[in-house]
């Protein structure tokens, strides 16, 4: 197995075409709507819309030409879009509607581990795994219990083994808008255990699922999900503004620790979640408010969950996914970034006009 990982974790006017990044770093701002101290950071780039795609989710990959590339998924025409990590160039789309390896139907979240993707499809309750830079089949899990898959977070356990974790947001009622039963909402993540062979063959076992069952406690609609292996923490978003939108820590073993970011976070919903590692095991969350005119992310100390502040960016809009790629790239020396904009666009934040807007750890910087 290829075991080069990709650190993922997820200005002005929207431009008529893909923009490119301004010679000089805009400075950030205070406003006073919003959380206290909310910041302005003006994006680095917009891409040019395709409202017909119905972008969801976020993923980066290295090239080895140097070039980074940004894959989306897109809902609605069943495909993923590749764009130009530095510049929101789309470059192509891979795929069509389908049933068949290297078709999608309503494919949703996306994770890069080494050369492969994991592409989640809601509607073919299944999660693909593909071989880049040629978007090959590889091979195809979760068939026989996935109901409704959004979000997938790829932990590596072993040499050429990974846990894969799946968030199974299934839904009743006419609309599909009735959350199940609290008796049903442990199986809200469902986990697997994936090996991969010199051959490129892979191998999947099922190892259960989990999510509490609790009146305060349990995961009702559930969709963005994301690790740290180095404090056995997961944290998922749960997007019940009816409820409680909020994130909520896990083990990695499934295990309700009681812990959550603190109440009201949130004014709409929780949705994207991305780990941002520092040196020396500091770090942050970062996470998206969907929120409209304007998305607010809000970050998390890495250890504790306490605000460290929220920001904002010009133009990004009702973000879905988010992909934080803090290695370098020709563009962005210190990392950068990336959300949905809308469902219909890609935009780009700077790490270093990050860290300078919210006056956190500069060592957190490549």
């Amino acid at each position: 197995m290829n075991s080069r990982l990709v650190v993922v974790a997820l200005a002005g006017l929207l431009l008529s075409a893909c923009a490119t990044r301004p010679v000089k770093a805009p400075e950030p701002r205070t406003v006073s709507a919003g959380p206290p101290g909310l910041r302005v950071v003006p994006e680095r780039f917009v891409s040019k819309e395709s409202p017909q795609d119905e972008v969801d989710s976020l993923a980066t990959w290295p090239n080895e030409d140097g070039s980074t590339w940004l894959i989306a998924s897109a809902k609605s025409t069943h495909r993923l879009n590749v764009y130009d990590a530095d510049s929101g160039e789309l470059l192509r789309s891979v795929g069509e509607k389908g049933a068949a390896p290297g078709q999608f139907k309503r494919p949703n979240g996306l994770a890069v581990f080494g050369d492969y993707l994991f592409v989640v499809e809601r509607d073919n309750h299944r999660v693909q795994v593909l071989r880049l830079p040629a978007f090959s089949p590889v091979a195809s899990f979760g068939e026989a219990q996935l109901r409704s898959p959004y979000g997938v977070w790829i932990n590596e356990t072993a040499p050429g083994e990974l846990d894969a974790y799946i968030t199974d947001s299934f839904m009743y009622g006419e609309k599909f808008d009735k959350v199940p039963a609290l008796a049903e909402l442990d199986q809200r993540v469902r986990r697997y255990r994936l090996r991969f062979d010199e051959n490129d063959r892979v191998s999947s076992e099922y190892l259960g699922a989990f999510g509490d069952t609790s009146e305060d406690a349990a995961l009702r609609i559930v969709e963005s999900i994301s690790g740290d292996p180095a404090n056995d923490r997961l944290l998922i978003a749960d997007e019940d503004q009816r409820h409680l939108s909020t994130l909520r820590e896990y083990t990695l073993t499934g295990h309700y620790t009681g812990r959550r970011v603190p109440d009201r976070s949130f004014d709409a919903q929780a949705e994207g979640v991305a780990l941002w590692s520092c040196a020396g095991g500091g770090g942050y969350w970062v996470a998206v408010d969907q929120l409209m005119p304007r998305t607010i992310f809000h970050v998390y100390d890495r250890d504790t969950l306490q605000p460290q502040g929220s920001f904002s960016g010009e133009v990004t809009a009702h973000t879905d996914g988010i992909a934080l790629h803090a290695a370098s790239t020709r563009s962005f020396p210190t990392g950068a970034l990336y959300a949905v904009h809308d469902d219909r666009s890609v935009s780009a934040f700077d790490l270093g006009d990050v860290v300078r807007a919210l006056q956190l750890q500069p060592g957190c910087l490549n």
